[in-house]
């Protein structure tokens, strides 16, 4: 008389699967774009990330998140951040495999494709920890601006360990990045920064100051060191600012509170004060902006594979659940317009992915390829367009895989709700959408060169397709317009961003997902829903693609 009902007709879960080997897109970007060296490292990863132990870590950083203290039992000032050993755990895996420093340390063809896979694959799992993840890997080549610092640094920084000690990092042989740039009175506008910077004897790079100040958002801070921009004499200046002095004693970087966040809960961010913290300039005296902005890149970058990340783990989960969920007599997954729904998430994804993994390619070619020149240009332009576009797409691409799930969806029990509030984290963080659209702007008057070699890029699928074809000409007649620039800024990165979009899927040789997103996006994009494919496309192939489960 206990029992009320059987358990039936409810998906299982997700666990115990490969996420590279049921990844057909991701596959095939990475041997498009010269990481086929690294697939072997890619089908471990993919293992790994994908079973349900890696899979438990993520839910339980998020469950229980990080706390602070600022003192000790005998009131001693501490400033520790506490994290759950789920989190540690995820943050040893990802520096152990190298995803903070990999294309640094062994750079050459596809080491930044290689790099993005792997990212791509272990931020599916959980987006929190890849925050420090990625500021110690865009850290690199702002230290090495300054040769006293990344002597001193770059040997820890780059090993491929996890040292999650509360010691000095002289104790440590492998240490993390972290970086604080925004104040309470100016956000993106760091130019507006107060915190001031007061040499202790000499000035200059590598020199030793004083800096005293806030911060409004400092992410991850039981990082070793962090990059912080503060005012000296000559002007807005980087300073590598770590937690200890060189005599062991506690830094005065006091936290004030961490910021209670809807999403990225597993990571810390807090509001920090500076008391006459010790930081070595790093880079020139009044070019803080320019000594950082490369970190800068990176950090977008990486929030270009995050997003993509988050819409791969969103269309995996729908799928999943759509085939083997029955309704109404069939599954799910049979009914068309539940496989509209499914194949527009997929195509998102596709488009996602093809763009950031040519910004990787980009990324390994201007530091050694043979067209380096036009790769540097590319990314000027890409980083920023990518950035916006993908970030931008995520939120809703998120809800509605969400939807797919019904009430499941919404339920803490389920990852795609995580997702959900996840997905606006990196549109906002690292210069939110009207920021990056103002750069590609300050790009485009400031360098012609990098529109012609995006427009170069675009030019090597010319006749392929007469969609895309008029998409170009309408991007070229934007921009031959002398209206307001600036009022139609987004327009114009959205154009960017999808005829670019449409080219790399031509050039995929998957037909297929080509003419469908073609058809999908080079038309109405603006005001259209997921789930508005038009009739003719071959959408089995498509949700085959989609299906995590079929290599």
């Amino acid at each position: 008389m206990g029992s009320t009902h059987d358990v039936f007709n409810q998906s299982s879960p997700l666990v115990d699967y490969n996420a590279y080997a049921g990844d057909t897109a991701l596959r095939e970007a990475v041997l498009r774009h010269h990481g086929g060296n690294a697939n072997d490292a890619l089908h471990a990863h993919g293992a790994v990330t994908g079973s349900a132990e890696l899979i438990e870590w993520g839910f339980l950083a998020n469950e229980f998140k990080p706390r602070f203290d600022s003192h000790d039992r005998q009131g001693r000032r501490i400033d520790r951040v506490t994290y759950h050993d789920a989190y540690h755990k995820l943050m040893k895996l990802g520096l152990e495999a190298g995803l903070h420093a990999s294309p640094w340390v062994s750079a050459g063809p596809g080491a930044h494709v290689a790099r993005a896979g792997l990212y791509y694959l272990q931020a599916q799992v959980e987006s929190g920890h890849g925050c420090p993840l990625t500021m110690t890997f865009a850290s690199v080549p702002t230290l090495k601006l300054t040769a006293a610092i990344a002597d001193e640094w770059l040997p820890k920084v780059l090993a491929f360990a996890y040292d999650p000690r509360n010691v000095p990092h002289t104790e440590k042989q492998a240490v993390t990045i972290g970086m604080g740039m925004t104040e309470k009175q100016g956000g993106s506008d760091v130019r507006s920064n107060t915190t001031r910077a007061v040499a202790t004897h000499a000035r200059g790079p590598g020199e030793c100051y004083e800096l005293s100040g806030h911060k409004w958002f400092t992410s991850a801070p039981m990082c070793d060191a962090f990059l912080v921009l503060a005012q000296a004499d000559g002007g807005l200046s980087c300073f590598l600012v770590p937690r200890w002095r060189p005599d062991g004693c506690k830094n005065p970087i006091q936290v004030q509170r961490l910021k209670d966040k809807m999403g990225n809960v597993s990571n810390a961010s807090a509001e920090v004060e500076l008391h006459g913290a010790l930081g070595w300039m790093v880079g020139e005296e009044g070019r803080g902006v320019r000594s950082i902005i490369e970190m800068v890149a990176m950090t977008r970058f990486d929030c270009m594979i995050g997003s993509s990340a988050g819409q791969r783990q969103a269309v995996a989960q729908a799928v999943n659940h759509a085939r083997e969920r029955l309704a109404f007599g069939k599954a799910l997954i049979d009914q068309p317009l539940m496989r509209n729904v499914l194949a527009d998430l997929q195509l998102e994804v596709e488009g996602s992915l093809a763009m950031t993994m040519r910004m990787a390619e980009a990324l390994d070619n201007s530091q050694h390829g043979s067209d380096g020149g036009h790769d540097a240009l590319l990314l000027r332009l890409g980083l920023p367009a990518g950035k916006y576009w993908i970030c931008k797409r995520t939120p809703c691409h998120a809800y509605e895989a969400m939807e797919c799930l019904g009430g499941n969806g919404i339920s803490n029990d389920f990852i795609t709700s995580r997702l959900y509030r996840d997905a606006p984290i990196n549109a906002i963080w690292e210069g939110s959408g009207n920021v990056q659209a103002l750069d590609i702007l300050r790009a485009l008057q400031k360098s012609p060169d990098v529109l012609h070699a995006w427009l170069d890029e675009l030019a090597l699928t010319h006749g392929a397709s007469a969609e895309l074809d008029r998409a170009v000409a309408a991007l070229k007649d934007s921009l031959s317009d002398s209206g307001d620039a600036e009022y139609g800024a987004r327009v114009l990165i959205e154009r960017l961003a999808l005829t670019m979009q449409a080219s790399l899927l031509l050039r995929a040789d998957c037909s297929v997902v080509a003419d469908a997103f073609i058809a999908s996006r080079l038309q109405g994009h603006g005001d259209r829903n997921y789930g508005t494919l038009p009739g003719g496309l071959d959408i089995g192939e498509i949700l085959d693609r989609a299906d995590p489960l079929v290599a």
